[in-house]
């Protein structure tokens, strides 16, 4: 395999893994990682390449999804006559919800690729989009693509859903993820049919099932008989924007502090996903106002899948650069800790760069302006960063500073979210626009 990230860039890596074989090329690929003290310099393409693509950080919702399929798996492994339990990714839009999936569906393809040598899966996962105004032949026929089974023009949905649930029973997929499942709308009769014929795979797939959707509380997919059958049987997991600061029990603060996935080089121990095992990352660097820690807490452990950005993992041994752990918050109130996890994250991905000149700890301390910018919402967060990194690289500043930070226009919504609580500050992107109109 390619090891050069400036070439393998173009190489399919921006096609949608709605395929078998595009999921395994995006599962199998090595994960990027940040230079290691002592690594060569990389050219400046190879930096480009590295920021446009960037590290995923495995952000709290990455965490507790992992470990619910890990039990919902469990719990429905050897039902037979029902519907599986299944379960709802759900939230506003660029809150990661897709990421989210990708990265579960990730961990638990090479989780089985590991246990490959005992009997594990021969294709252990599904990624599915739902199309826009979709029939439930055209669901049929996106499950029959996955898996390039052969399907005729003159096959019908009934053919379609039986050569569909014998294949995948056959080939072992034991994880189905749909995305955009907001898409469908059980109050039309094509809609209703649609999420019928969900259910109806669901009792015949001996798989479980994870679905991502935009708000789909506030949508129409839990209406009507089909909806309501739907929302009987998944469990909701909100994928909102990240707070600034919020308060948890200890308990569950252990796997919140969000890190930078990935197996990173080749090799290493691979654990099942959510046990938590695995060796620690590197020591944290003491500056508790700074974030704390921003290692991975569950998943696969900080170094179990290799390549982990972060100072420490609650799931591993070493030793916590913060006082709360991965918490990384202020510290503990009636057995309650503080966390912090939009600062966190931000903390991840600063350690992530790759660039010449930047100062540590720049972002962490502009994390509030940050989060006004982008209202925490992780992928207007991952662009802003992405962006202002290349742009450093391009006009060979080689840091990221508050200036710069400014002058990139964001996504409508996050633009939205900041710009009428400053109406006053203008950007120098704008400021220089006025002044060539005069």
């Amino acid at each position: 395999m390619n090891d050069n990230p400036a070439e393998r860039a173009g190489q399919d890596r921006d096609a949608s893994p709605t395929t078998w074989e595009s999921f395994r090329r995006f599962a199998d690929e090595p994960p990027l990682v940040p230079p290691a003290p002592g690594d060569p310099p990389r050219s400046v393409e190879e930096r480009l390449a590295y920021h446009s693509r960037f590290v995923t950080v495995r952000t709290p919702a990455v965490v507790k999804t992992l470990v619910e399929v890990r039990t919902l798996m469990a719990l429905g492994r050897y039902q037979q006559a029902t519907a599986r339990p299944s379960l709802i990714v759900t939230g506003p839009p660029t809150t990661g919800k897709t990421t989210t999936l990708l990265e579960v569906g990730r961990t638990w393809h090479l989780a089985e690729q590991a246990q490959a040598s005992r009997g594990a899966s021969q294709v252990p996962v599904a990624y599915l989009l739902v199309p826009p105004g979709a029939s439930a032949k055209a669901l049929a026929l996106e499950f029959a693509r996955y898996l390039g089974i052969p399907v005729s023009s003159r096959m019908t949905q009934a053919q379609i859903a039986a050569s569909v649930c014998h294949t995948y029973n056959t080939a072992g997929v034991r994880l189905v993820m749909i995305d955009e499942i907001h898409r469908l709308n059980p109050r039309t009769s094509t809609g209703a049919e649609a999420a019928d014929f969900l259910k109806d795979l669901t009792e015949r797939i001996s798989a479980t099932f994870v679905y991502a959707g935009i708000d789909v509380t506030a949508t129409a997919l839990f209406s009507g008989t089909a909806g309501a059958q739907l929302a009987g049987r998944a469990e909701l997991i909100d994928c909102d924007p990240l707070p600034v600061a919020a308060r948890t029990s200890m308990a569950r603060a252990g796997g919140m502090g969000p890190g930078a996935t990935g197996r990173g080089r080749r090799g290493g121990d691979r654990s099942r996903p959510g046990d938590g095992r695995g060796r620690s990352g590197d020591d944290g660097d003491g500056r508790e106002a700074e974030g704390g820690s921003a290692g991975s807490g569950q998943g696969t452990g900080a170094r179990s899948s290799g390549g982990t950005v972060g100072r420490n993992s609650a799931g591993g041994g070493g030793r916590s650069g913060s006082s709360a752990g991965a918490s990384g918050g202020a510290g503990k109130a009636g057995g309650t800790v503080l966390i912090r996890p939009f600062r966190e994250t931000v903390a991840a991905m600063e350690m992530a760069l790759d660039l010449q000149q930047h100062r540590p700890g720049t972002l962490v301390r502009l994390a509030p302006y940050l989060h006004e910018r982008t209202a925490g919402r992780i992928g207007s967060l991952s662009r802003l960063l992405r962006r202002a990194a290349i742009t450093a690289i391009l006009d060979g500043r080689e840091k990221i500073t508050r200036a710069g930070l400014d002058a990139i226009a964001l996504d409508h919504l996050a633009e939205e979210h900041y710009r009428p609580r400053h109406p006053a500050r203008r950007s120098p992107r704008a400021n220089t626009s006025a002044r060539h109109t005069q």
